[in-house]
């Protein structure tokens, strides 16, 4: 499952780097703690070239009730254990919900980072996980819908994260799942609408952990209302080592150090 994530960019740093526009009509305001419910940039299929406001929590179109799907399976019903070495059928071709979003309705969702806990702590435990290099931000592979309020006449316009099976560094924090994360020369090719079926799936993979990172930060991300950049400050070590050059004293750092901010500038921890 992923439930919570980062975007915090300015409109021009998603125009630049994602190759759209954000019309005058929206508003971006920086958010570190995304949570379902929520509306937050994506890139549709439909509309390549321009970042749109989705709610986080996607209703299909046919239902006659709201719901929040905010994750979609790769596995659909399948591998109910989560084994990290599944290779069957990617259910979520067949499962009603998704069959026709995962076909025609896909979505750039972008983000800075996301927030993930034990499977059984949940976010009694949090990490922020995060791509190396300040690889930010990236993409998650998503799916769209819109659902008319049958009561109101109100549209809207929802999206789930696809999810796929833990990858090594997930297993570390005890998580069993994994949000698919696009490597940037495939994010056009999502958003293909002749992209076949095949080259869909694809896709659906987990990101190389070797290539991400991760560190525990306070529960109080447990609120969604939480919303601030205290959130995100270290509350102990990466989980994997990372090497540090200062150039100006040739100064290699392995690890995190043991100053007090464990090797984070404790006010921009992501380095944004």
């Amino acid at each position: 499952m992923c439930g919570r994530y980062i975007l915090i960019q300015k409109a021009e740093v998603l125009e630049k780097r994602f190759g759209v526009i954000v019309p005058d009509t929206i508003h971006l305001t920086p958010s570190y703690n995304i949570a379902p419910g929520k509306f937050a940039p994506v890139i549709t299929n439909d509309h390549p070239h321009e970042i749109q406001l989705f709610r986080f929590g996607m209703t299909a179109s046919w239902m006659t009730k709201p719901s929040l799907f905010i994750n979609a399976r790769v596995e659909g019903d399948h591998n109910s254990d989560n084994n990290p070495a599944y290779n069957g059928a990617k259910g979520i071709i067949t499962k009603p919900a998704f069959r026709k979003a995962i076909r025609s309705q896909r979505c750039l969702i972008p983000a800075d980072a996301f927030i993930e806990g034990p499977e059984k702590e949940k976010l009694n435990k949090p990490y922020v996980v995060y791509l190396r290099e300040k690889v930010r931000p990236f993409a998650f592979a998503g799916i769209w819908d819109s659902w008319k309020n049958p009561e109101s006449g109100e549209l809207i316009h929802s999206f789930a994260i696809i999810t796929t099976v833990a990858n090594e560094l997930m297993q570390k924090i005890q998580h069993r799942r994994s949000p698919v994360i696009l490597n940037r020369g495939d994010e056009k090719y999502w958003l293909s609408n002749s992209l076949p079926l095949s080259e869909v799936t694809r896709l659906l993979v987990p990101y190389p952990a070797g290539l991400m990172n991760a560190y525990p930060i306070a529960p109080t991300i447990k609120n969604p209302g939480a919303d601030d950049p205290g959130l995100i400050h270290p509350a102990g070590q990466r989980l994997m080592p990372e090497t540090i050059i200062r150039s100006s004293a040739e100064v290699r750092i392995t690890g995190m150090g043991s100053n007090k901010n464990f090797g984070f500038d404790e006010h921009n921890p992501l380095g944004i």
